[in-house]
């Protein structure tokens, strides 16, 4: 089962490109969202696929960003919702517009869509607004947990400077801590250098 694909842009159009893999062309439909993404013709490009396997055919359908591969894969699990209509979905609509528009139940917005209708649409705000809500969670958790780690980063890498220069670790260490107390933003590593050292000097 194919899952990431890498390799150069042989073939580039509106519905689908294929991709040259270490000399294998792999066809790959996509969405307009991932088209307006692409690089040219001969580049390399990085797809994220579903595999659609049936009896006569095996399909692959790619998508530049991994949140749009999950609401593909989302919307294809609802009734009456197959690949092609999932990516004329995808093709009318940003992903993070159609997370908030199945989360909110917003029917006017996902009727505007080309091809969606009143019943489809309902179907898909019954079906996946669960789904959708927690998946907008864990993103949100698991953008929230790379900022800290990037945060703690920062500030070892500052503190790890400070005791270079010669100051004690615990009072460079408090004096950062104020630093990033008082900062209104996330401050950048020399501007948090800068107004610990003015503490340390004081």
């Amino acid at each position: 089962m194919i899952a990431l694909l890498s390799g150069k842009i042989a073939y580039k159009g509106i519905s689908h490109v294929v991709v040259d893999a270490q000399g294998v062309g792999y066809r790959v439909f996509i969405p307009l969202t991932t088209f307006y993404e692409l690089p040219e013709t001969g580049e390399a490009v990085t797809l994220h696929i579903h595999t659609s396997v049936k009896e006569d055919a095996i399909n692959l359908f790619g998508f530049y960003t991994l949140q749009e591969r999950d609401l593909f894969q989302m919307m294809i699990s609802v009734s009456g919702i197959g690949p092609k209509v999932a990516m004329n979905i995808l093709s009318g609509i940003s992903s993070d517009e159609l997370l908030e528009a199945i989360s909110g139940g917003n029917l006017t917005r996902l009727v505007a869509i080309p091809g969606i209708g009143r019943k489809m649409a309902e179907r898909l705000i019954l079906e996946l607004k669960e789904k959708v809500a927690k998946k907008m969670a864990a993103d949100a958790g698991a953008g929230a947990d790379a900022r800290r780690k990037e945060s703690d980063a920062l500030r070892e890498d500052v503190l790890s400077a400070l005791v270079n220069l010669g100051y004690k670790a615990n009072a460079a260490r408090d004096a950062l801590d104020k630093v990033v107390r008082d900062a209104e933003n996330d401050p950048a590593m020399d501007q948090l250098l800068k107004k610990a050292l003015k503490i340390l000097a004081g």
